[in-house]
């Protein structure tokens, strides 16, 4: 069993995961910003360059899922900054302590997004060999990818998981989509028309866990389910699930546009991407149609 260093570990998605890794039989140890006398706690601090010893030293591999929500806070040029620093330099310390105390790690796994292909609405299935956007989402992904890649360029085996919408039975995207719906105010978004990529929480921890556990799982890797699903599609079936009606005609993209500024864009816009890399490596998931993660 391997001891795994998970950055962001106390999100969302790290807190799952770590209770899986847990479960595999692994030991997990956390990067905190407080320092703390739990175990397998250990402190680190991006502003003064400085992370503990002793996580770097005991670690087999990284998990790096640290990163400020994209959707958290509107897009100023402060929270633009923010978003970008939160995962680029926070892979940049950790390529530097890796070097000086740890140079043979054995694996390098990193989040990333969808949102690597821009923000749009096209007929296209995108994959992982397509050219990054020209927008603002596209250009954190870039940036945060290449920071990752350091690892790889001194031969450390490095996955990278372009991740989708992330559905849960707690927390996450469906819940903030359930919500207007439970209410009675529920109506598909903009056109409706945009595609979501999605994946069930279970899914992606597992991915990381098969990330860790096989290593002919290298670079880049698409993290969705194999359905394509639209937003107003998805609307109608949380619906139906809840048995709500829908009252309301579509809610126009300008009043997003209004409430969410700039920041709108990534639920107004969105293509199909494809899960077929990642399939062909040998992962199974377990929920690959939007019924059977609602169901659950």
């Amino acid at each position: 069993m391997a001891s795994i260093l998970v950055t962001g570990g106390t999100g969302f998605i790290g807190r799952a995961l770590c209770d899986l890794l847990r479960e595999k039989g692994h030991t997990v140890l956390i990067l905190s910003r407080t320092k703390t006398d739990k175990p397998n706690t250990f402190y680190w601090n991006l502003a003064e360059r400085y992370i503990d010893p002793e996580a770097i030293i005991n670690t087999d591999y990284i998990i790096h899922l640290a990163g400020e929500g994209i959707a958290d806070k509107r897009w100023t040029a402060q929270r633009k900054k923010d978003l970008i620093n939160s995962r680029v330099e926070t892979a940049n310390l950790l390529f530097e302590k890796v070097k000086e105390l740890n140079p043979n790690l054995k694996g390098f796994i990193a989040a990333s997004g969808i949102g690597f292909y821009g923000a749009t609405t096209s007929e296209k299935i995108y994959n992982e060999n397509d050219a990054p956007g020209e927008d603002f989402i596209s250009e954190i992904c870039k940036v945060w990818e290449k920071s990752s890649l350091q690892f790889d360029a001194i031969n450390i085996r490095t996955v990278i998981l372009r991740t989708g919408v992330v559905f849960a039975k707690e927390g996450g995207a469906l819940e903030k989509l359930s919500q207007p719906i439970k209410l009675g105010v529920g109506a598909p978004i903009g056109s409706g028309e945009q595609y979501i990529p999605w994946i069930h929480l279970n899914d992606l921890c597992n991915m990381y866990v098969e990330a860790i556990e096989n290593r002919e799982f290298k670079r880049i890797y698409n993290a969705v389910a194999p359905e394509h699903v639209t937003n107003k599609s998805l609307t109608k079936i949380i619906a139906k699930k809840l048995k709500k009606p829908l009252w309301l005609p579509n809610i126009p993209a300008f009043v997003m546009k209004l409430i969410l500024g700039k920041m709108a864009v990534i639920i107004l816009e969105g293509s199909r991407v494809s899960s077929e890399k990642i399939v062909a490596a040998g992962f199974k998931f377990k929920y690959s149609t939007i019924i059977e993660a609602l169901d659950h």
